[in-house]
């Protein structure tokens, strides 16, 4: 049936790449799943069991030459996709198809795969998220001296830089990298542990040598490149991992998320906006918007990733006992969908870091129009200094604040608080002195200095562990 008359998922056909889209293909999978086979029989060998080094050499020559059609069709007649590749792998393997998946359940290829592909993609993931912290960085400290307008319940609050913002955006990230390098340092695989958890079917193996047994789980892991296991399961590796692993990845939502609010508030006000195309339309009624279209596409896949992590929240509270199989269809929808969805978020992180546009003057404009209001702590200082009332100053200047306000609010005048300020005998300074303290890097405080530290303290140690970081680039659908 052609593509253009069945469904196709949007993750893969427009937002994931094609690094992470392979990490859940069926190839990645089954070849997977070989190498489990090729490393099982490897163990068993070495623990005494009768198996040849020439089933293993046969083993390994068609550990990548898949024969789909094979477990296809025999699938369709015993309906179990392990025990399909097994006969497959058999028809290529014939001297080794006897000792495939020996002693083994379905859930030592399916779930040590499954954790295998997991920590692949949060490996692509962190090195993603390095990437743009790289484009951050170098937007940071470009921008740490340029002082803007800051916010706080988006209301007018004291200045901060273009810079200092950036490394809040990137401060978020760092901890994103922090949770997924903390799972990466403590992962592990299922190894093998038999149809409830026992290994009872591996002692019954070696003739009950209980250390046999015991030693499978390490010999399996090191050939797959692991040095730690669950010490205890069902016949799954706790399904709640998977809640664990999808918590990280909200972390990420919630970051980039919080990052295309304000970028989308910024270029509303024409201060900032994400990179724009010489040929794109941003209206298709309206041909001079400039819509946030990257920034709003990057909002969306993180509202569906936070919504997905519900999913293996709900399945690792309702498992029953060793297992259920009521875990395997949501399973392997909203994991797979998970890191697909982040990695076309960070994708397009990557591109509108990239490309961040400035407006210096609107954004000098906007922070001049409410930078008298910001100087008038600084004004009422120094008046007391002078010998006025600290309280009878104060009320002053909110008196003058509030009808500066009025006129700017109500008739659309020009701020004038700095004009009362200065025609009040209660505040000894003069127009020219008034304007002197209207300079706004007298009020963003240690913006600047913060910025620099942050960014070499924090974000360079990470750099320095992705050589690759400021290369890695990003394609996507615009």
């Amino acid at each position: 049936m052609s593509s253009h008359t069945e469904y196709q998922s949007p993750l893969s056909q427009r937002y994931a790449s094609p690094e992470m889209k392979y990490l859940f293909s069926e190839e990645k999978k089954f070849q997977t799943w070989r190498k489990l086979w090729i490393a099982l029989a490897e163990a068993e060998q070495e623990l005494g069991l009768d198996i040849t080094d020439e089933q293993i050499a046969q083993l390994k020559e068609h550990a990548k030459d898949i024969n789909y059609e094979d477990a296809k069709a025999r699938e369709k007649i015993v309906r179990h996709d392990v025990m399909s590749h097994v006969y497959a792998y058999g028809l290529q393997a014939p001297e080794a198809k006897g000792i495939i998946h020996l002693g083994a359940t379905s859930c030592y290829v399916g779930d040590n795969t499954d954790l295998i592909v997991m920590h692949e993609g949060l490996e692509l993931i962190q090195a993603k998220i390095a990437a743009v912290l790289a484009r951050l960085k170098k937007f940071a400290l470009e921008y740490k001296d340029m002082p803007a307008l800051a916010f706080t319940h988006f209301q007018p609050a004291q200045p901060t830089t273009i810079g200092k913002r950036a490394s809040l955006w990137a401060q978020d990230l760092v901890m994103d990298y922090e949770e997924i390098t903390w799972l990466l340092e403590h992962k592990k695989l299922l190894g093998q542990k038999g149809t409830t958890g026992t290994q009872a079917s591996f002692l019954e193996l070696f003739d009950g040598d209980s250390k046999k047994a015991a030693r499978i789980d390490e010999l399996i892991c090191k050939k797959m490149g692991y040095d730690d296991w669950f010490a205890v399961s069902g016949q799954t590796y706790p399904r709640k991992y998977d809640t664990r692993v999808l918590q990280a990845l909200s972390g990420i939502a919630q970051s980039a998320h919080k990052f295309s609010n304000d970028l989308r508030l910024l270029q509303h006000k024409k201060e900032m906006e994400e990179p724009f195309e010489k040929g794109q339309i941003g209206s298709s009624a309206m041909a001079y918007k400039r819509n946030p279209m990257r920034s709003e596409r990057m909002a969306a896949l993180a509202n569906y990733v936070l919504a997905d992590t519900m999913n293996p929240a709900i399945t690792a509270s309702t498992q029953w006992f060793e297992r259920t199989l009521d875990d395997s269809a949501n399973k392997r929808i909203a994991v797979a969908e998970a890191f697909l969805a982040t990695d076309g978020i960070l994708d397009l992180y990557l591109n509108i870091t990239d490309g961040l546009v400035v407006y210096p003057k609107v954004v000098e404009a906007d922070l001049r129009r409410e930078l008298p209001f910001m100087a008038t702590e600084n004004i009422m200082m120094d008046a007391v200094k002078a010998g006025g009332d600290r309280q009878e100053l104060h009320e002053a200047i909110r008196v003058h604040s509030m009808e500066a306000a009025r006129q700017v609010k109500e008739f659309g005048r020009e701020n004038d608080l700095l004009e009362r300020i200065a025609a009040d005998d209660r505040f000894p300074l003069t127009m020219d002195e008034l304007e002197a303290r209207m300079n706004p890097s007298l009020y963003v405080g240690r913006a600047p200095e913060q910025t620099e530290e942050f960014f070499k303290n924090v974000v360079d140690p990470i750099l320095a562990k992705h050589p690759e970081a400021e290369q890695l680039d990003a394609e996507i659908n615009v």
